[in-house]
């Protein structure tokens, strides 16, 4: 695939994840706020209103309205810039860039939140019985998945040197 179409298919897979993820937010604040947790699966998973102060399951969300500002704002903003900057700059394998894609994408959904509430919403909820993960959003899933992709093409990447 040409160089333009590989960077469209990005562009794409960055707007859907962002529309996406800014979607479920709405739809999780105007449907879960007011309401109690609602379960399916048998438990498997659970979707819950939650504004998510601090970061990652949490952390921070005690700290001072300007620390977490600097903290959670200003560094993931330095962060994605700085991973797409050299995501741009490399080549890249194609793997690698639509990780990075999602990963940037996911951060720049959350960071928008954090920039105009000073907080996340948070909704969905999975696991067994007393095994759960904490409460994420999209964005989250496109971070993690971004960064799965990464690893893989890393590894990948370093068995065929």
């Amino acid at each position: 695939m040409a160089r333009v179409g590989v960077r469209l298919l990005l562009l794409v897979a960055i707007g859907a994840t962002i529309g996406c993820d800014r979607v479920t937010k709405h739809i999780a604040a105007s449907a879960l706020s007011e309401g109690p947790a609602r379960s399916f699966l048998a438990g498997t998973l659970r979707l819950e209103y939650a504004e998510n102060t601090g970061a990652f399951l949490g952390l921070g969300a005690d700290w001072p309205p300007a620390v977490r500002t600097a903290v959670f704002a200003a560094g993931n903003a330095v962060l994605l810039a700085v991973l797409t900057a050299l995501a741009l700059r490399e080549r890249w394998p194609r793997v690698a860039l639509l990780g990075m894609a999602l990963f940037v994408a996911g951060g720049a959904s959350n960071l928008l939140d954090r920039i105009t509430s000073g907080m996340v919403i948070d909704f969905m909820n999975v696991g067994v019985g007393p095994l759960r993960t904490g409460i994420f959003n999209v964005a989250d899933m496109a971070i993690m998945l971004g960064a799965g992709l990464l690893l893989f093409e890393g590894f990948r990447s370093h068995r065929r040197t």
